[in-house]
């Protein structure tokens, strides 16, 4: 089967594969620019051979924004949590970005779809049962728990509709949780189908997301060979093109409506936090003069500040008064601009209050990053003509994102360091200026 598969090879001379695209779609690279290629490859797929799929677990609909875009007819989302559906079901309308998708609002043990013809399957299983909240707060369940089991649900439906292949998305704890016992259960299940399986971990920031984000990414397939898309950002991309930072992703949001600053009793902590860092910065660890907290005591994303010139932290799907990111500008972040940090598009409606549509966001998968793995599965298993060409990673090429995240660590703990510095000049001087004078 003829396709655009290039493997990733050094070439410092030529034109990254990502600049190629913006050039081909005629993207202009600043603020919101994943909304406009976004669009473009829609319209580029409008009259194409349509890839029937279904989604299942679909949340928000992160998943089903970046396939649908991609050229998968969403002909079917299946969502437990009313709310979420009703977001479905709102973009899902004639003009929406969903546009043509049938929604149904149910428990997947007992979903059984008329589809006929399913070309390919999307979704992601809850994963609290593996995350890492989860683990601190109640030890890794893994499989052992009823949420880490939903993954027989997802196969039951495979083996029903037996697609050419099927995208899974989780969380990359998965694959160490029960000393492995999960991920071999896993891996058997959907072998056991007759799917070859191709996974990686990958870090949604590698492929424009605005947010260091990773994800285990399991494409199977019935037949042929994938090859996971090579970074468009970052010192893995062929440009090592920078990533596309916090601040530049909603440096053009004009409509959000800014919330007020954080109260209570840890809000006004918040000022005096370096972007970047979190709730450690008051710890005696990290050498504060007047320490808060206890090292380790809280959840890394407590009191956390976003760098403006990075891309943030995993934006979470619940979490209370304190939890971050927060924005540099000492507040939380509006709907608008986490919609921005998640590559969800301005005009995707999100249903319900704040606290519901921060839910939808932290559960999804950034839409961006979704529209790059469906278009690489677009391109290898379906061999579709493409409106650019992709490049891939061989198999044996390691990512660097994990060295990248401890010398970030690094970078981080000298910025406190000097903080704390500066902070201790400062109260000594005050210290001095209050002292009486006695001729």
């Amino acid at each position: 089967m003829m396709n655009n598969f290039e493997l990733f090879q050094d070439s410092e001379n030529e034109s990254s594969w990502f600049n190629k695209a913006l050039e081909k779609l005629n993207v202009n690279y600043s603020s919101g620019w994943p909304d406009i290629f976004g669009e473009k490859i829609q319209a580029a797929f409008e009259n194409k051979q349509k890839i029937k799929t279904l989604s299942l677990f679909s949340g928000g609909g992160g998943l089903d924004i970046g396939f649908h875009q991609a050229g998968f007819d969403i002909v079917e989302c299946n969502e437990i949590i009313p709310e979420f559906a009703k977001t479905l079901e709102m973009n899902a309308q004639p003009g929406g970005i969903l546009h043509g998708s049938h929604v149904v609002c149910q428990d997947i043990n007992a979903y059984d779809p008329d589809l006929q013809d399913i070309d390919f399957i999307i979704g992601g299983p809850p994963c609290q049962t593996f995350s890492a909240a989860g683990a601190r707060a109640a030890g890794v369940n893994g499989t052992d728990d009823e949420r880490g089991n939903l993954f027989l649900q997802y196969a039951r439906l495979i083996y029903k509709l037996q697609p050419a292949g099927f995208l899974f998305e989780n969380v990359y704890r998965v694959i160490g949780a029960q000393s492995g016992k999960a991920w071999e259960q896993i891996q058997a299940a959907f072998e056991e189908l007759g799917y070859k399986l191709h996974w990686r971990i990958l870090d949604a920031a590698d492929y424009g997301v605005p947010q260091f984000r990773e994800r285990l990414i399991i494409v199977g397939l019935k037949k042929g060979q994938f090859n996971f898309p090579q970074p468009s950002h970052g010192p893995d991309s062929q440009d090592q093109r920078d990533y596309y930072s916090a601040a530049d992703a909603i440096a053009s949001v004009t409509s959000a409506v800014i919330p007020k600053p954080i109260g209570g009793r840890h809000g006004h902590l918040l000022e005096d936090i370096p972007p970047g860092l979190n709730y450690s910065f008051y710890t005696e660890k990290m050498g504060h003069p007047t320490p808060w907290f206890a090292w380790r005591s809280k959840f890394s994303d407590y009191l956390y500040k976003a760098d403006p010139e990075r891309p943030v932290r995993t934006l979470k799907a619940q979490g209370g008064q304190y939890t971050g990111p927060f924005s540099w500008e000492n507040r939380p972040f509006s709907i608008e601009e986490l919609k921005r940090l998640q590559t969800f598009p301005d005009r995707y409606q999100l249903n319900g209050a704040r606290q519901k549509a921060i839910h939808q966001l932290g559960n999804s998968v950034p839409p961006h990053f979704a529209r790059i793995l469906a278009l690489s599965i677009r391109d290898q298993v379906f061999g579709a003509e493409m409106p650019f060409a992709l490049r891939y990673l061989d198999n044996s090429v390691e990512l660097g994102f994990r060295a990248r995240k401890s010398a970030l660590t690094k970078v981080y703990a000298q910025k406190a360091s000097e903080a704390i510095a500066l902070l201790k000049r400062q109260r000594s001087q005050r210290r001095k200026r209050r002292r009486p004078i006695f001729l």
